[in-house]
């Protein structure tokens, strides 16, 4: 039986893409893909998740790509532009989730900590949850299983009686060898005739 519901944020609930800002910077759409493939990577990015801090990645960059200086400091510089805003179908689902109030609902995410307090001024419905783990936070990151330990462990969530959903395979992965039931992410939409087909909707 579901009592817990887990919720993923990034393209999930919140549309976050660096290309929103990078298209402002870069003429061509080839140019801006080569810098986010090769530079500020998303492996590079997935380290601030993990904890490091925002200047000592920004200074790891500029000491290996010093021609770059001016974009490498906009990725956290204007970070607040890569936001693109809610994802309502979600949000709309999660509304519905809440006033229902069959179920403590909670988010498990990758963030940096740094970056995190931004998208709480901006989205109120991180209010609704009941507890949210951010990664960079904890120093720990999804897909490793000490991370979802730390959301199952803080709020003594029963993996059998969780409900977990992402839009990353591998997430979703780990979290059913932990013996969490998961949703693969694709849209609001599909989303919703997941949950209503598990008559949590």
């Amino acid at each position: 039986m579901i009592k817990t519901i887990i919720f993923d944020l990034g393209a999930v609930l919140i549309d976050w893409n660096p290309h929103y800002l990078y298209r402002k910077l870069f003429e061509k759409e080839e140019e801006m893909l080569y810098f986010l493939e090769n530079i500020c990577t998303p492996a590079w990015n997935e380290e601030q998740d993990a904890g490091r801090s925002l200047q000592e990645a920004t200074n790891l960059l500029l000491a290996q790509f010093p021609e770059h200086r001016e974009n490498i400091e906009a990725f956290y510089g204007r970070w607040e532009e890569m936001l693109g805003g809610a994802i309502e179908g979600t949000v709309q689902i999660l509304r519905e989730l809440k006033e229902g109030g069959k179920y403590n609902l909670y988010a498990l995410t990758n963030w940096s900590g740094e970056t995190f307090p931004v998208a709480q001024e901006r989205f109120d419905f991180l209010g609704w949850f009941d507890g949210i783990v951010v990664s960079g936070t904890e120093k720990d990151r999804k897909p490793s299983s000490s991370f979802y330990h730390t959301l199952l462990n803080r709020y003594e969530i029963l993996p059998s009686q969780a409900l977990f959903i992402d839009d990353n395979l591998n997430n979703i992965n780990a979290a059913q060898q932990l013996g969490i039931a998961s949703i693969h992410f694709t849209s609001p939409e599909a989303l919703r005739k997941a949950l209503e087909e598990r008559k949590v909707l």
